[in-house]
């Protein structure tokens, strides 16, 4: 069995922890799995591993309760979490690193994690970027000290641990709370659900970072596009929101630096999932179409202060912002299904379209753009009143431009299916409500619509296709046809026909709904 061989990255000492605070770390840990992961327990006999293997392993199962047995006797007992695949082995009684190829350990690795009890009985193990803890009797009988070396991957990994659990100590009684695991987004951030004596809290864990290397004029698409590379903007944007009276998280906590917030939580009651239970989808779509009203006449500030001296501009939705997202699709969606790099001229043709539509959306009226105003992002909180009924959680990427984007954004959900008419019902409605406004222009209003749903849903093609290819993540391919047909809806707009044009001619109806990671056979061009 050949393994890469790693470098260490980090260390951390945990002293003196008793069994409550040694199942707290587990639960941290567990928040970091990832697959390919191993984690290697040594000590003494006696000296904790299989209690910290049980505790790290209930917690990535999210089942406190549930039955772990020793692997001493079996050597290896998998388990089926929500995120991952995870085995449990003991190699106490293995020969050597023969065995190992007949437990299949490299399977195990490659499709999941390893908890490992006696890694020194397999040299071979120590060659795979991994995560060693070793236990030792601490200051009493009852506790124990714990040296955590992290290798690889789990150099940052562990590092970032290490700076989480400060700053929940920092903030009691954050520190000793149980730790859950939540779904994030598709971007870098993690979060987490926080107990303690029937009181709950999110951690945010957002590490400053841009969205990739350098693109264009030396600048990583992030930046580009605008979108939040630390959590100032979050911070800035829910001080502004609550405010003005929305239902935006409160922040109990923050590091700005290092990028840990502990937030309100607003419970479990996600758009998405309340339409899965049975909630009317036309009731919650109806009620965050109302925020979205009484939105549209907040003023967006030059600048927001933050409580660290620095403060937060709202970039604006410009051309740059709106052409770098449509640009998506020739960058990363055409190469996924043509398996070829688009064509030059295709390119210009498909830039050249999308700067004129941008060019007359320049001149619309502007407000808040919350850009994230779906289903995954919306809570619904029916003990409160009016547009506080609806819970915000994602806007650190808020932009200044038309509103006409995030009635969008919610009309033609990504994750979610909007029947055609829901989303003109919706539509009438939101018209209706601003219809008073002097400065209204139901017609410029429309225009901006169905452009800026155009727009999105090409950006999110694109999006998908390069979180499937550059990530691994394909779970967002189930969404394509959804896409389209929304696409398909916006493309209708007689001042949208160029634009039309051009995705019938390179995007047929087969083309559409073709798996986008596999290169068509049929391609027109």
């Amino acid at each position: 069995m050949s393994l890469p061989q790693a470098t260490m990255q980090h260390d951390w000492r945990v002293a003196d922890a008793d069994e409550a605070a040694v199942g707290r770390l587990a639960e941290r840990i567990a928040l970091k799995l990832a697959a390919g992961d191993l984690v290697a327990l040594s000590g003494d006999l006696g000296a904790g591993k299989t209690t910290l293997a049980r505790a790290l392993i209930r917690a990535a199962l999210g089942d406190a309760e549930a039955e772990i047995p020793s692997p001493t006797f079996s050597l290896v007992q998998t388990y089926t979490s929500p995120r991952l695949e995870l085995a449990h082995l003991d190699l106490y009684r293995i020969a050597g690193d023969d065995d190992l190829i007949e437990l299949g350990f490299d399977e195990l690795v490659a499709t999941g994690a390893a908890i490992v009890e006696w890694p020194e009985r397999a040299p071979s193990l120590l060659a795979v970027n991994r995560l060693d803890i070793h236990l030792a009797q601490g200051a009493s009988p009852e506790q124990r000290t714990l040296a955590l070396k992290g290798y690889g991957t789990w150099g940052p990994r562990l590092a970032r641990l290490s700076a989480m659990s400060d700053f929940l100590e920092r903030h009691p009684p954050w520190g000793t709370a149980r730790a859950v695991y939540l779904q994030g987004d598709a971007s870098t951030r993690a979060y987490t659900r926080l107990w303690d004596a029937g009181r709950s809290a999110i951690l945010m864990d957002q590490a400053r970072q841009p969205d990739g290397p350098p693109i264009r004029n030396g600048l990583p698409y992030s930046r580009i596009a605008g979108l939040a590379e630390d959590v100032r903007p979050f911070v800035a944007v829910t001080g502004t929101l609550r405010e003005a009276g929305f239902s935006a998280p409160e922040v109990y906590a923050a590091d700005l630096e290092r990028g840990f917030l502990l937030l309100e939580d607003f419970s479990d009651r996600i758009f998405g999932a309340e339409v899965a239970t049975g909630t009317s989808q036309a009731e919650l779509w109806r009620a965050a179409t109302d925020t979205l009203v009484a939105l549209a006449p907040l003023p967006v500030p030059d600048k927001i202060a933050l409580p660290d001296g620095t403060s937060h501009r709202i970039p604006p939705q410009d051309a740059g912002v709106l052409g770098i997202e449509v640009e998506l699709l020739p960058d990363w969606y055409w190469p996924a299904v043509y398996g070829t790099p688009v064509p030059a001229d295709a390119r210009a043709e498909f830039v050249a379209a999308w700067d004129r539509v941008f060019a007359r959306l320049a001149n619309g009226h502007k407000g808040w753009v919350l850009r994230d105003y779906h289903s995954p992002n919306l809570v619904w909180l029916p003990h409160r009143e009016g547009a506080r009924r609806t819970g915000l959680l994602d806007f650190q990427d808020a932009l200044q431009g038309s509103p006409a984007y995030d009635l969008v954004s919610l009309l033609q959900d990504a994750r979610v299916d909007v029947a055609p008419a829901l989303e003109d019902e919706l539509l009438a409605y939101y018209l209706e409500k601003r219809s008073s406004e002097p400065a209204f222009d139901a017609a410029s209003f429309r225009f901006a619509y169905a452009a800026l749903g155009a727009q999105r849903n090409t950006k999110i093609l694109g999006i998908f296709a390069r979180l499937t290819m550059r990530d691994g993540k394909r779970t967002y391919l189930r969404h394509i046809p959804r896409l389209w047909r929304y696409l398909a809806r916006g493309l209708t707009h007689p001042d949208l026909s160029a634009l039309a044009r051009w995705y019938d001619r390179h995007f047929p109806d087969a083309v559409r709904h073709a798996p986008p990671d596999i290169p068509h056979r049929e391609s027109r061009l």
